[in-house]
């Protein structure tokens, strides 16, 4: 899965999205792709608080580095100020919504052409062409 993204769910039964980013009791962490997905790391925090108490979010930032996205039910404005300066777009879904179901969607929008955050995040994940110099110097130059 090398063209894969990383996404996070906030969850508590690894099954469901029902989780508010700050104070997540887990994350469930997968690689996706238009083809694919696969669970790569279920992370557990235990039971913690809304209790405006920042400290909590650079574990879980940390935690997911390299994430393209995370998928909470609520995220506040600080958190969502940190996760974006560590390239990581949240996203916010409806309490309950299914993970295998927002991750048939980000496949079948992988397919049928990316737009915002998903399309940035997989040309981020794109390796250059070797081909991509070749193809310029057949190119007609003049000077």
């Amino acid at each position: 899965m090398d063209t894969a993204i990383k996404v996070a769910f906030a969850t508590s039964d690894m099954l469901h999205v029902d989780q508010h980013f700050g104070s997540a009791q887990s994350f469930a962490i997968y690689a996706v792709n238009p083809e694919q997905a696969e669970l790569l790391e279920a992370a557990q925090f235990g039971n913690l608080a809304q209790d405006g108490n920042e400290d909590k979010l650079a574990v879980k930032i940390q935690l997911l580095e390299g994430c393209a996205a995370v998928y909470c039910q609520a995220i506040g404005a600080s958190a969502i100020k940190q996760i974006i300066a560590h390239g990581i777009q949240p996203v916010k879904v409806h309490e309950g919504s299914r993970i295998k179901n927002l991750v048939a969607d980000l496949q079948t929008e992988m397919k049928s052409g990316a737009t915002s955050w998903l399309a940035k995040a997989i040309n981020q994940n794109k390796t250059p062409d070797p081909k991509r110099f070749d193809e310029m110097a057949d190119e007609d130059w003049q000077e």
